[in-house]
């Protein structure tokens, strides 16, 4: 029987994407990344989709404080199949090792402008007559 699919990851891919997060996270914690940019680099691992095979795993990298953040990017993927290798402890129970792809996480640029906007003068005037009108009533 043929289930239909839902628009989003499967629980699964869920769950396993934020075990390859912490295993990820943990890997960068050792310093076992021999890359100049990387270790003088703070980076925050958001989030990693995996694919619905389990066999690419996309990490979304957000480097604190660098000053090319896609330069920190092309280091991690410069280093992704050293990273690969260096995960099958942490990811034993796996049948395939994910390939590891890495992306910049713009998420943070979209929440302050998302902030800016709200805090704009034109949303906060038209905030203020809406909430003016909801006590006339």
């Amino acid at each position: 029987m043929k289930h239909e699919r839902a628009s989003g990851p499967s629980q699964r891919q869920l769950r396993v994407g934020e075990q390859v997060r912490h295993a990820l996270s943990e890997l960068l914690q050792r310093g076992e990344i021999r890359d100049d940019l990387l270790e003088k680099t703070v980076v925050s691992i958001s989030e990693v989709r995996m694919s619905p095979d389990l066999k690419v795993a996309t990490a979304f990298v957000a480097p604190l404080g660098a000053a090319d953040d896609e330069a920190v990017v092309e280091a991690f993927n410069r280093n992704a199949r050293f990273i690969r290798g260096r995960m099958g402890p942490a990811l034993r129970q796996m049948k395939y090792m994910p390939e590891f792809r890495f992306r910049l996480d713009t998420s943070y640029d979209n929440f302050a402008k998302i902030d800016r906007l709200l805090r704009s003068p034109e949303v906060a005037r038209d905030l203020d007559k809406e909430n003016g009108n909801e006590g006339d009533e």
